[in-house]
């Protein structure tokens, strides 16, 4: 079985999510702190990051890549139940076992904190609690939206929104990123998107057929993306301009 590549050799700021991270408000000093109690670890696809229920002696954040976050119930199955994007936070302080599976479908790299000290590093930084404390928030909102998708929206609404939610991570760099042609490539297989939808393949692939034969968007292989009208692309969504159901 194959483990996970450790580093140690990459510095704060040359970090690509630096500003987003659970670390985007830490001043300099703070940074250093943070530097002696890192690491790197990188994980090939396929490859099992944690197993729900192990104990974690570390918490991270994603610096590049996609992982899957998933439940197995008692009876064997599987349930896919979020996706982790670069700048997402991994684990949860205070708590020292998994809550779920979290599994590599791309390469992926974590920057991995101690654990403990990190812990108490947050009693002495506002400024890391803060910014959980935000990122925590933004996910219990994506997480009410996601209730949204999968009771009310039709197949093709779920699949425009996956799409859109997609563009925005992979680009939110970029300040058109709501106007005009957005790029991106698609990290999850047809497979995975049907299971993290709560569709067939069938499904899925007819749609974004119909999503392509439509113009909404353009498909370059199987992963490549180009939406030539971002908000096309939202409106096939269902969602109003505020992000609530149309009617």
């Amino acid at each position: 079985m194959s483990v996970p590549e450790i580093t140690f050799s990459k510095e704060c700021g040359d970090c690509p999510i630096r500003h987003r991270a659970v670390c985007a408000r830490c001043e300099a000093d703070e940074l250093e702190q943070l530097e002696q109690i890192k690491y790197y670890r990188s994980y090939d696809p396929g490859q099992t990051v944690i197993w729900l229920g192990d104990t974690m002696d570390f918490v991270a954040s994603v610096v590049s890549g996609v992982a899957t976050l998933s439940q197995t119930m008692e009876d064997g199955r599987t349930q896919m139940v979020g996706l982790l994007l670069p700048s997402d936070f991994v684990g949860r302080p205070g708590r020292d076992q998994a809550a779920y599976n979290v599994k590599a479908i791309t390469p992926v790299t974590l920057c991995c904190f101690r654990r403990k000290p990190f812990e108490e590093m947050m009693v002495r930084t506002p400024h890391i609690a803060a910014r959980l404390l935000e990122m925590t928030l933004d996910e219990l909102d994506a997480a009410r939206e996601w209730m949204l998708l999968l009771g009310r929206k039709t197949a093709r609404e779920k699949i425009a929104s996956l799409l859109t939610i997609i563009a925005r991570r992979e680009t939110q760099s970029k300040a058109d990123v709501l106007q005009g042609s957005v790029a991106f490539d698609l990290p999850l297989t047809r497979e995975a998107m049907a299971d993290y939808l709560g569709l067939t393949l069938e499904t899925v692939s007819r749609q974004i057929s119909a999503l392509k034969n439509g113009g909404v968007i353009e498909l370059h292989g199987t992963r490549h993306i180009v939406v030539p009208d971002f908000a096309r692309l939202i409106e096939e969504t269902g969602d109003d301009s505020d992000g609530g159901l149309l009617s």
